[in-house]
């Protein structure tokens, strides 16, 4: 069987490997405080989570355009189907690794920062787009720091249209509400993070010369949304301990702020088809909201932890993607 057939083939099952490893991965995100609250059980959080998932991923495709053209030129990348199949294979690893120890790493870190390394090993530092690879490094830098100031200024708007309600009522309103919250929010969490192998596949055929344009496919669509769907289904409650519970103490007031001011920023990147951390932003709204409500009452020690690993996410991630290059082309060719 032709070499270049055998990596595409490869490069796919990857690709929907490392989508139904986000489905639980970080779906578990966008249904981490309602399971906190008690407004779903687990299990029927997770599953209205896969559905929603799955509506969200085949509706948009302007984020794996950006993905298939602005990190690298799948037309001009030497050995596509190798740098490609080296950038899921870390970034699978480095998903699995952070899942197995409860850790909200980011997906998109890790798939971004494995592209760029495995295609700096394979052709230099030049081969890298610097004008869309940047804009994809700001939304990512930049979007953490404005989920918690969304959060922040969503829950102190609460604090103050709410503050003469009585306690049981309101969490009783807001436990219902976030039902619908926790929906949409899977929903703009399929729009952006599914796209992210979307156009891993279609970066996959137009290096095999399947494909001479960046348009992502019909079955490449369904296939993604598929697999994240079904990933989601399998659950993420690792995750959601720490997501849900460890950063701060969450009531369905917190929940709802948390769920509106993430799910707007995800959405609204997912608009300008810019890929961002689902990870990074719902868990910087929740920080946004701890601190609305009381500075203190954020565990502080616990978001250092969660910054630091998305900090070393790029690097580990190019890093180990590079050797795994290295090492797959000493084998096929």
């Amino acid at each position: 069987m032709d070499t270049v057939l055998v990596v595409t083939l490869l490069v796919v099952v990857c690709a929907l490997a490392f989508d139904f490893i986000n489905g639980f991965h970080d779906t578990a995100n966008a249904i981490a405080t309602s399971v906190s609250t008690r407004a779903l059980k687990p299990k029927t959080a997770v599953m209205m989570a896969a559905i929603m998932n799955f509506v969200g991923a085949i509706t948009f495709t302007g984020v794996a355009k950006a993905i298939t053209k602005d990190i690298v030129d799948p037309f001009e990348l030497q050995n596509g189907s190798v740098v490609i199949l080296a950038a899921l294979i870390s970034a699978i690893i480095w998903n699995l690794v952070t899942w197995y120890f409860g850790i909200p790493s980011s997906s998109s870190h890790a798939i971004i920062g494995s592209i760029a390394g495995a295609a700096i090993a394979a052709a230099g530092f030049a081969v890298l787009n610097y004008d869309g690879f940047l804009k994809i490094i700001q939304a990512l830098i930049i979007s953490p720091f404005l989920a918690i100031a969304v959060g922040f200024v969503v829950m102190t708007l609460f604090k103050l249209f709410f503050k003469n309600l009585p306690l049981y009522k309101t969490n009783k309103g807001f436990r219902t509400m976030q039902i619908f919250t926790a929906a949409i929010q899977s929903f703009t969490h399929g729009t952006n993070d599914a796209q992210k192998a979307m156009g891993i596949i279609t970066m996959a055929l137009i290096a095999a010369g399947w494909q001479d344009t960046d348009d992502v496919q019909g079955w490449v669509r369904f296939a993604c949304a598929l697999a994240m769907g079904l990933g989601t289904s399998i659950g993420g409650y690792k995750i959601i301990k720490t997501v849900g519970g460890k950063i701060m103490k969450i009531r369905p007031v917190n929940g709802i702020a948390a769920d509106i001011s993430s799910a707007s920023i995800i959405f609204g990147a997912t608009l300008i088809h810019l890929p961002v951390s689902t990870t990074h932003v719902i868990s910087s709204a929740i920080m946004g909201v701890g601190a609305a409500q009381r500075v203190k009452g954020v565990k502080w020690g616990v978001a250092r932890k969660i910054v630091l690993t998305w900090v070393i996410t790029l690097p580990i991630s190019a890093t180990l993607a590079g050797v795994i290059y290295f090492l797959i082309n000493s084998i096929f060719f």
